[in-house]
């Protein structure tokens, strides 16, 4: 029988299985006689017949589930034990099922480990020597279809394990079926089994990055009362930092473990801000009051105890691409000033949030690979030290074993290299039990063999995913609380790693550009994303301009670009879009709040008059160091101020509007067209300019006074005409009665003024001169130097002040 296990397909069977097939192996030897008489052409055949039923049973067989193994890295005097489920996924039923364990060869390089993870369920693979019958579980029957649990616990005494290393741990179903009526391997799956039951010569000094990594939630819109009421795009935070988010568990999860903590600041300033009073945008654009202000208190409580005299990383603001900076946005002015700006920022983020001053000199790119664009990036911001992966920066010299973390890169920059099979072992879907257990028994493994590499002590990094889901995060507790409680690790910070010595023999060169991954090529932001934030950003350098509070808009929308530009939004091409578009068209709409008050036509009825032209301000705070200028497009019919153009500096307080005069002056009659601009203090142009025409007129209200006046003189002079000729008759009438003339009566009859109107008229048509009294005329003066304004109704047009 202990031969028999060592050969594929078979393994020892418990006593009263073995007096059973016994009877039966005595009542077939006729069979077996005649069997032998079957020519060898026959028997290939035969044996040939038996291989492809056996693939296919194992294309159709059991499958075998390792939910648990515990515990994961056993010493002397613990008991073993491993459960799971076996499913019958074929359509006959297996009978005679059993399930057993098989300890496997010793695993004695990293390599033998990646080979036995990619094959775990192949039944046609080595499966070790079965341990003793007495540690098995059997089932007379496994329907099709159902799922059947087994639980085993073996002393690992009886494991016969031998000399420390990683053992492969086989869990194995052997039955058989109607079609295949005899005993066969139906199922199988693989896992690791780490064996330090002594503490280690020397311990392997490990770094596990803790990330507090999340996507951008808060818009760039703020309230606009005083304390600037932050908006969130939706409920998401909530959710994940509340009891049972993935937030929330890797907080929970992490206060009991020693780890370095790397935290997005922006996460911690949405948290922040949602301790008081916020607002939430529904679907429809419509904001609510946001309800979480408890969750978001206890979160950050939490998280302050968790982080209580550990080791805190801060990333920039938002935790900025790098890779796609350096590939497709450093031709665009004010990139990299982003990212300084991003990373100015951090402390004053963190330390009053935490309580903790963080580390602010690491970078870490996307899946930490680098060429030298991405590092010339990444030191632009201040950082020195550079978290990449052994994928990334990997070995040419030949070394046998995994070298430490630190490497001097060049420009005094450290690379600090995390190990790419440990950082990658809690990707991919683990909300299944088996799928959980089998990452963490090789995160193990693989960490037990390079620690039996060589004799050396060494520093390694894992660096996980940036946002690992909540079972991700479970296993990665799980197997680091394994670790910390083995013989063959200790924790270290992050720090310490990187000022550690380098290893001599390890890799220095960064890679090329053209070595960088194709795969990660094609999720970074495009060109168009860079040159969207520049534009962007230079709207919000033109507005700022002409604030008397910028802080109120350049600390949001600062923000709102570091958050533009995250790597969060790889693979979300359609939402990093939405963001961005909605940050620029509501700064649009903000710098739109200053703005001129569209003219009609205007009216100016003679030769000088003032137009007024009105800015208005619908901000909360007051606008300035802004110029308004008014030009004439026709300078020779209309001057302003004497000239083509004026222009007048404007002050304009919150919430209100300012109108502004101007002084013109005509030189001919008609229609010119006059332009407004607002101006910053640079001579740059703000906001949209207002185009209305000028209609020059001749007869003014002055004009019509004049010719006023001029009729009344005529009045007045016709009258005293007519006094005079009166009083002269009638002194001519008295010389001729005293004379006796007949004549004079007649004369003083026609004098005595019977038609005084006709006298008026005659008057008014002589030219100018009594010929009886010799007074000099009145005329009137009808060329006016301005014309009289009109009293018509204007239309769609203005009158102007004068």
């Amino acid at each position: 029988m202990a031969e028999a296990a060592d050969f594929q397909g078979t393994h020892p069977s418990p006593a009263r299985r073995w007096v059973r097939r016994t009877v039966a192996l005595l009542a077939s030897a006729p069979l077996l006689a005649g069997l032998a008489q079957v020519p060898a052409s026959g028997a290939a055949q035969a044996q040939t017949q038996t291989g492809a039923a056996t693939a296919a049973a194992a294309s159709d067989g059991v499958s075998v589930a390792v939910d648990s193994l515990s515990p994961a890295a056993p010493t002397d005097g613990d008991t073993v034990t491993v459960s799971g489920t076996v499913t019958n996924n074929g359509k006959q039923a297996v009978t005679d099922a059993q399930v057993d364990l098989r300890v496997g060869p010793q695993l004695d390089t990293r390599s033998s480990i990646d080979a036995v993870a990619r094959n775990s369920d192949d039944p046609q693979g080595s499966l070790g020597t079965a341990v003793d019958d007495k540690y098995t579980e059997e089932f007379p029957k496994l329907t099709p279809g159902v799922a059947e649990h087994f639980t085993l616990s073996v002393p690992v005494d009886a494991l016969d394990l031998g000399q420390d290393g990683v053992y492969q741990l086989a869990v194995a179903l052997s039955g058989q079926t109607s079609a295949q009526p005899w005993e066969q391997i139906l199922g199988v799956e693989r896992t690791f089994l780490p064996w330090q039951p002594d503490e280690a010569g020397t311990r392997t000094k490990t770094t596990f990055l803790w990330p507090l990594i999340s996507t951008s939630h808060m818009a760039a819109e703020t309230g606009s009362n005083e304390q600037q009421t932050p908006v969130f795009l939706n409920e998401d935070l909530a959710k994940e930092i509340s009891p049972g988010g993935r937030l929330n568990q890797m907080v929970t999860l992490g206060k009991d473990l020693d780890v370095t903590w790397v935290v997005d600041p922006d996460l911690l300033a949405s948290v922040d801000a949602m301790t008081r009073t916020y607002e939430v945008r529904g679907e429809d654009g419509t904001t609510t009051a946001g309800k979480h202000q408890a969750v978001a208190k206890q979160w950050l409580a939490d998280l302050q105890k968790a982080v209580a005299d550990k080791e805190v990383v801060a990333l920039p603001f938002a935790d900025p691409d790098l890779a796609s900076l350096a590939h497709n946005g450093t031709d665009f002015t004010g990139s990299l000033s982003q990212l300084k700006e991003a990373t100015d920022v951090v402390t004053n983020t963190v330390e009053p949030i935490l309580h903790v001053k963080p580390t602010t000199d690491f970078a870490w790119p996307v899946e930490g690979a680098v060429d030298p664009s991405i590092v010339k990036v990444a030191t632009s911001a201040g950082a020195d030290k550079i978290i990449t992966r052994s994928d990334s920066l990997e070995e040419t010299g030949g070394l046998s074993y995994t070298p430490s973390a630190a490497r001097p890169i060049g420009g005094g920059t450290t690379a600090v290299v995390a190990d790419a099979r440990l950082s990658t072992a809690f990707e991919g879907d683990l909300t299944k039990a088996s799928t959980s257990t089998a990452a963490v028994q090789q995160f193990l493994a693989q960490s037990l063999s390079l620690d039996l590499q060589t004799g050396k002590q060494r520093s390694v990094v894992v660096a996980p995913q940036r946002m690992p889901t909540g079972s991700q995060a479970r296993a990665m507790a799980e197997a680091l609380t394994a670790l910390q409680g083995g013989d063959w690790s200790e924790s270290q910070d992050l720090a310490d790693t990187a000022s550690a010595k380098p290893d001599p023999g390890a890799t220095t060169k960064v890679p090329s550009r053209s070595a960088y991954p194709s795969s990660l090529r094609k999720q970074e932001l495009p060109h168009t994303v860079f040159e969207q934030l520049a534009r962007t950003q230079d709207k919000i350098d033109h507005f700022k301009a002409v604030l008397s509070d910028r802080s109120r808009v350049v600390t949001p929308f600062g923000r709102a670009m570091n958050r533009g530009m995250s790597t969060s939004w790889r693979d979300r091409a359609a939402q990093a879009q939405t963001f961005r578009n909605g940050v620029e068209t509501y700064l649009d709409g903000l710098t739109g709040q200053v703005r001129l008050i569209d003219k009609s036509e205007t009216k100016l009825s003679g030769r000088s008059a003032t137009i007024p032209v009105t800015v208005q301000n619908n901000l909360v705070q007051d606008a300035d160091h802004l110029v308004l200028r008014l030009t004439s497009t026709n300078p020779t019919r209309l001057e302003i101020g004497g000239d083509a153009y004026q222009e007048q500096p404007v002050s304009v307080s919150g919430g209100h509007s300012q109108s502004v005069k101007f002084t013109t002056s005509a030189n001919a009659n008609g229609r010119a067209t006059v332009i407004a601009q607002l101006y910053t203090a640079d001579g740059r142009k703000y906001g949209e300019p207002v185009t209305f025409d000028v209609k020059v007129t001749e007869i003014t209200a002055t004009v019509m006074l004049v010719i006023g006046g001029g009729v009344l003189l005529l009045v007045l002079a016709g009258y005293r005409m007519y006094q005079q000729r009166k009083r002269a008759a009638a002194r001519a009438a008295a010389e001729e009665e005293q004379d006796g003339g007949e004549t004079g009566a007649d004369g003083a009859e026609s004098g005595t003024g019977e038609n005084p109107d006709g006298a008026a008229d005659r008057l008014t048509k002589d030219s100018g001169t009594d010929s009886r009294t010799g007074d000099p005329g009145q005329p009137s003066d009808p060329g006016a130097d301005t014309a009289a304004e009109s009293a018509d109704p204007s239309g769609t047009g203005e009158r102007v002040d004068r």
